[in-house]
């Protein structure tokens, strides 16, 4: 899929209701019942998909070897930090 900037005006309906123009969906190949997540950046709305974000979040921390746990890391951390402040005390 290639990415040409497109800008296309668009107007809130009543009932808060988006209408994605329909070379945009064409573009996108986004389908009826297809699901996007919104998120606001600073001053913008940002529609994307799921996997975008999956994707995004896997790339990001691709460097991470496997073996490695973030949650136990973060837990031993916090012990760590837990038992300097109770020595402190």
């Amino acid at each position: 899929m290639a990415t040409t900037p497109s800008s296309n005006e668009i107007q809130i309906g009543a009932q808060g209701r988006l209408v994605i123009p329909a070379a945009l969906r064409k573009a996108l190949n986004l389908k009826p019942g297809d699901r996007l997540v919104a998120r606001q950046d600073g001053e913008a709305l940002v529609l994307e998909r799921r996997e975008a974000i999956e994707k995004r979040l896997q790339d990001r921390f691709r460097h991470i070897p496997g073996e490695v746990s973030l949650v136990d890391e973060l837990i031993a951390e916090r012990r760590a930090e837990a038992a300097k402040e109770a020595l402190e005390e």
